[in-house]
């Protein structure tokens, strides 16, 4: 390959000067300048994408008096700047019910899968009904030990304890002035509370 081919610059990291304003740039677009551009500017606001082509010498005195906001009041400039920082789009605020625009936020939408009762129960979904908690199936020692003490398969944690304890209020001996009749029943009664308690029932 010879060194001063076109496609030897392609692989060198920088192309040297010459060969940079060899490379058929057009001409500088500052009056009376007959340099060749090889850099670009941009024409202002409302015009993004068109440039202007200038030498290196032109682009840096263009670039210092280059004023995006020039022509704009100080509101407009402030607005300017609070818009860009949503990337000029429009935004609401949460929870309102309604968008400037009409429709309703997502307060209305629907939530098939209840993702949003973390962030308020079911004010998600207006016709929203809260799961029920799903029962576990109960064995049939549980069905036992809670027929023991009383209760019913919907009995709480704190209805168990309330039951045991009164339930051993009336049969204990010393309650009974020392009456072993019921000795065996009270013996059922604290095997069943500790059955209930050792599988979490309730």
């Amino acid at each position: 390959m010879k060194f001063d081919s076109p496609l030897f610059d392609r692989i060198r990291v920088k192309p040297g000067e010459e060969r940079r304003l060899r490379a058929g740039s057009p001409a500088c677009d500052w009056p009376g300048c007959a340099g060749q551009a090889t850099h670009r500017a941009p024409k202002g606001r409302l015009r993004e994408q068109e440039y202007w082509r200038f030498c290196l010498e032109h682009v840096r005195e263009y670039n210092q008096s280059y004023n995006f906001f020039a022509g704009m009041s100080d509101d407009a400039v402030t607005r300017y700047q609070k818009e860009a920082i949503t990337g000029h789009r429009p935004t609401w605020k949460m929870g309102l019910g309604k968008r400037p625009d009409g429709n309703p936020d997502i307060g209305a939408a629907a939530d098939p899968f209840a993702m949003f009762q973390e962030f308020g129960g079911t004010r998600w979904r207006p016709d929203f009904e809260p799961r029920q908690p799903e029962r576990r199936a109960v064995r049939n020692a549980e069905r036992k030990a809670l027929d023991v003490l009383g209760l019913e398969i919907s009995a709480s944690a704190h209805d168990i304890k309330m039951r045991f304890k009164a339930l051993v209020k009336r049969h204990h001996p010393d309650a009974n002035g020392g009456d072993r009749s019921s000795e065996d029943l009270l013996r059922d009664i604290i095997q069943a509370y500790n059955y209930l308690k050792s599988v979490g029932f309730g």
